[in-house]
Formats: C-alpha cells, sequence, structure tokens
C-alpha cells in the first residue's frame, strides 16, 4: 500500500545527498538505526538534491567545506579519505547531485529493500576512495561488489531512466518539505514526522520511533 507521496504506507525515510559532508557523518548511525528496527517498518532513502542547477560545480567554489568537514569529524567521528582530501586540494572535481541521484535511483531499483545501504555505498566511494559519483563505472562497481547486476545498472543510467528518478527524488524531497540534509522522516499515510539527525544516539532514536509507533 502506497501513500500520496507514492511511498511505504508506513516508512521511515532517509532524505540525503551523496555529496553531504554531514550524510556521512551521519551515516553509520543512519545504518545502524535501520538495522534495529527494519524488521518492524520499511525504511527507504531518497536524494535531496543538494549541487544541483547552478551550485552543481567544481569544490573550489565552496571554500567552507574544510572547515565544516574538520566540523563533521570532530562532532561524529567521520572519517574523510587522504583520496578525498586530495580532491579538495586539486579543486576541480565537480559535485553534480543530479548524476548521484541518478546512481542512488539505479541501484535502488534492483533492491529497493537495501536503499540505506546503497546511500551509505555511494557516500563511501566519494568520501572514502576519492570516485566520482558522475562516471557510471563507479555505480556499476558498487553494484558488481555487492551481487547486483551492473550491466543493468549501466543500462539504467546510460538510458536516462534514472535521471529521471533523481528528478522524481528532488521533487518528493520538496513536497516534504525537506531543505536540508540530512532529514530523517517517519511517514504514515500523509502525516509526516521528523526523526532527529546527526549527532543523536541510537538509544535516542530508537525511543522517538517507539513514541511515533505508539
Amino acid at each position: 500500500m502506497m501513500n500520496t507521496f507514492n511511498l511505504p504506507a508506513r516508512a521511515v525515510v532517509y532524505v540525503m545527498d551523496a555529496y553531504c559532508g554531514w550524510c556521512w557523518g551521519f551515516s553509520e548511525h543512519m545504518g545502524e538505526f535501520e538495522a534495529a528496527n527494519r524488521d518492524r517498518v520499511a525504511f527507504t532513502a531518497i536524494s535531496g538534491g543538494l549541487f544541483t542547477g547552478e551550485r552543481a560545480g567544481p569544490v573550489s567554489r565552496y571554500p567552507h567545506i574544510p572547515q565544516a568537514n574538520a566540523r563533521i569529524a570532530q562532532l561524529t567521528g567521520a572519517v574523510f579519505s587522504d583520496a578525498y582530501q586530495k580532491l579538495l586540494e586539486q579543486g576541480a572535481f565537480v559535485m553534480d547531485s543530479n548524476d548521484a541521484g541518478a546512481g542512488l535511483a539505479a541501484l535502488r531499483a534492483q533492491a529497493p529493500e537495501r536503499a540505506i545501504h546503497w546511500a551509505h555505498r555511494l557516500q563511501e566511494a566519494f568520501y572514502g576512495h576519492g570516485f566520482s559519483l558522475s562516471d557510471p563505472g563507479t555505480i556499476a562497481g558498487i553494484a558488481a561488489a555487492d551481487g547486483l547486476d551492473a550491466d543493468a545498472v549501466l543500462r539504467h543510467l546510460a538510458g536516462g531512466s534514472a535521471h529521471a528518478q533523481a528528478e522524481k527524488d528532488f521533487a518528493l524531497t520538496r513536497r516534504l518539505g525537506v531543505a536540508s540534509y540530512p532529514t530523517l522522516l517517519y511517514v504514515d499515510g500523509d502525516q509526516v514526522h521528523q526523526l532527529p539527525a546527526t549527532g543523536t544516539a541510537l538509544e535516542v532514536l530508537n525511543s522517538r520511533l517507539d513514541a511515533i509507533l505508539g
């Protein structure tokens, strides 16, 4: 059963962007939260579209990123790899959330129940290995390593359907009223409840979900 948001009637929705450092800082806790609760409620992840349109551009356009990353690492323990740091130093790497969102859509299409995992794997590719999420090979590599049909992922990307789904994710993000990432929601029918995200202990997340589920 789906609701007017075209989501499962009762679901935890993780609104993230693969190029969002704060999402990377929350990624491990998000995985723990899903693992603790996946047996009683559906989970999904959608792309918010942080770097789209005029915002899609080289990292040198965003000089605040290194300072923000240092704070993220301090508060969450997230590790930003040397390969990623090199991209920042060179400054030419282009962050394009349209392509990153298409990558999530292509992976999610084959295994929607693992959407939280795909969100983490995309961020791990970027922040952990310095790979471009605009490179179809990056997405296909994740698919192959995780038991999906990599050729189907490549067709999904090349044919445009994955990018079309990413646009739908961005539109859904706006409909849900989300303007910052990461945002964690519990959607019950047409009712939307916000859950705490970055910096929140697993016990607090579980307690908040318990209260909503009643």
